[in-house]
């Protein structure tokens, strides 16, 4: 497979599964797309052989998979597999370290296990170890020399919690909950009673909680000065706002009782890629 095939690969599969950060990399320079494509596409499949499979093992095998595929690229021997085809390319023009993107891969590790997080302050780890790492990784592929790590903190860990939000009743399906555990307990609820009417009191104080930690991030965020060439890696985390107001607006919301429209989404990324703020 030739890395124009690998790329277009990558991009219709952000195009298809990722559409915020696909969206916003359409802003970044042409020569940097493909880039930013093999990144979020190997987030993806990361992110998928993480939350796919209810049995631990299973999912530590696929991982597992995942760190020997990067070390691979790393070395220019890839796999015969779109992404695995892209990351070798990547390596080669961008200024990744092998050790960032397997980091990645191991922070995926706490999204085999069904068990919550123990509080709010492990969630918000995991959010900085997932979506707060991979915009600062799409950071510097944009500029490589640009202070970042303030801004991406706050605007990763902000997004991730929303993303944790719109995502529960996907996981609930498939018998987990990423939900603090202190928080649940202190309301008087089981991980699986969080979609249950019966509990919709408790339920809304859980998420309110998170809720406001992600606001305060987001609100930090805004705060932080943005340079010029990284906008594209933080324009999801204007999304934020919205789908705040969505997870919160009634308890139907965690039911799976719909989303915010494409459409809305790419009207909100137009405006804070225009501005050029969040």
């Amino acid at each position: 497979m030739s890395p124009e095939d690998a790329f277009a690969a990558c991009e219709a599969t952000v195009r298809r599964f990722d559409p915020d950060r696909y969206f916003a990399a359409l802003f970044a320079p042409t020569g940097k797309r493909p880039l930013l494509f093999a990144l979020y596409a190997f987030n993806h499949e990361i992110a998928r052989a993480a939350e796919a499979t209810r049995e631990p093992m299973m999912g530590e095998i696929r991982l597992q998979w995942w760190r020997e595929t990067i070390q691979e690229a790393r070395q220019g021997r890839p796999r015969a597999q779109p992404v695995a085809v892209a990351l070798t390319d990547l390596f080669a023009r961008a200024s990744l370290s092998q050790g960032e993107l397997e980091a990645l891969v191991d922070a995926r590790s706490a999204e085999i296990s069904p068990a919550p997080f123990a509080d709010l302050s492990a969630l918000e780890l995991h959010a900085q170890a997932t979506s707060a790492r991979l915009m600062r990784l799409a950071a510097a592929i944009l500029d490589p020399a640009a202070e970042v790590d303030a801004l991406t903190r706050e605007a990763g860990i902000a997004y991730g919690l929303a993303g944790i939000l719109r995502s529960v009743p996907i996981h609930a399906m498939r018998g987990k909950c990423f939900l603090p555990a202190d928080l649940l307990a202190a309301n008087g609820l089981a991980p699986a009673d969080m979609l249950s009417p019966r509990h919709r009191q408790g339920a809304a104080k859980v998420i309110s909680a998170i809720v406001q930690a992600a606001a305060g991030h987001f609100a930090s965020a805004r705060q932080i000065e943005m340079p010029k060439y990284v906008l594209p890696a933080i324009l999801p985390a204007s999304l934020v706002p919205c789908y705040l107001r969505h997870v919160t607006r009634s308890r139907e919301e965690l039911r799976g009782a719909g989303d915010v429209s494409q459409l809305r989404r790419q009207l909100i990324l137009l405006r804070a890629a225009v501005f050029g703020r969040l």
